[in-house]
């Protein structure tokens, strides 16, 4: 029986902002390419608003290092629309978003002591 290799989700850093808001939206759940970009508008107070083709490659690239994969069960036909694909983040790419969350905290944590940001 052959064994998974165990991934460093380190390696996949530092995540851009569009990929990481990918997978911010995909914690909440499966969702269709629109759904994820509303999501991505939504929590970022409307400063990050991908085009279709920078969001579908960003998928893409999350789909080929299986940080995220497509979701086999679909909403019945009649409620949604059937070309629609939903993603889901994998457990790889739930460790590669917390990874991620550490290594800005980290980043913040170093920033708040600086002198210009430190807040008394």
């Amino acid at each position: 029986m052959a064994r998974t290799p165990v991934r460093d989700p380190g390696k996949l850093l530092p995540l851009s902002p569009l990929h990481f808001h990918i997978l911010v939206a995909l914690t909440e759940g499966e969702r269709h390419g629109y759904a994820i970009k509303k999501s991505i508008f939504d929590s970022s107070a409307g400063t990050l608003n991908p085009g279709a083709g920078s969001l579908y490659n960003a998928i893409k690239g999350l789909l080929a290092e299986s940080v995220i994969e497509e979701a086999g069960e679909r909403p019945d036909p009649h409620l949604d629309d059937e070309r629609r694909r939903y993603y889901r983040i994998t457990p790889y790419g739930q460790e590669v978003a917390r990874a991620e969350v550490d290594r800005l905290g980290a980043f913040l944590k170093r920033t708040r002591k600086l002198p210009g940001f430190a807040s008394e």
